[in-house]
């Protein structure tokens, strides 16, 4: 549990010190909170420009053993009434009780809004790391997900998704799954 602290103590530190570089030059910026059964993510989003936005996050799960999962990702993005989009490239670094490694990969999100019913979402996103870029013990990775979002106010955002995130380790164990499941977060826009 102490690990655990650091660890969103760290990613605390470090997203405040994002915001804080973006927010002389930044257009929106975001601090995004989920929690899941086994799971919780913590992210930072600041925009460098208008349709530039620099990120990062870490993941800690306890799905079937220890993992931890940071990202920094420089994203080019587009929001409207209709469609928040964003696509890009993420650096993904794996610390997990089946190996070690980073690398950089690339993807990004899509949401589209209801016309019927504006205040709502839903759209995914997804990162692959394939096996040229990585370090380590690192051959591959993914993240993938799906959301229903809803806007409380201009500036709170809720919503409900699933997630999974898998790494593949030169172990010759295969592709293991890190973590799986349904998550609920909240994320604060200023």
């Amino acid at each position: 549990m102490k690990t655990l602290t650091r660890q969103l103590a760290l990613a605390t530190l470090v997203g405040g010190a994002l915001l804080v570089t973006t927010g002389a030059h930044a257009a929106s910026s975001s601090l995004d909170l989920n929690l899941g059964p086994d799971a919780v993510q913590f992210e930072a989003n600041g925009e460098l420009a208008h349709g530039i936005a620099l990120g990062g996050g870490v993941l800690h799960s306890d799905y079937r053993d220890d993992a931890t999962i940071y990202h920094a990702q420089l994203l080019g993005v587009q929001r409207n009434r209709d469609r928040d989009v964003g696509v890009g490239a993420r650096w993904t670094q794996y610390d997990t009780d089946y190996g070690n490694g980073g690398g950089l990969g690339l993807g990004g999100y899509g949401y589209v809004y209801l016309p019927q019913m504006p205040d709502v979402s839903v759209g995914g996103y997804g990162f692959y790391t394939p096996s040229v870029v990585t370090s380590s013990d690192l051959d591959d990775g993914y993240e993938v997900g799906i959301r229903a979002r809803y806007s409380f106010t201009p500036n709170v955002d809720g919503y409900v998704g699933l997630r999974q995130s898998a790494a593949d380790f030169d172990n010759d164990r295969g592709t293991r799954t890190l973590d799986r499941g349904a998550q609920v977060g909240v994320r604060l826009s200023f």
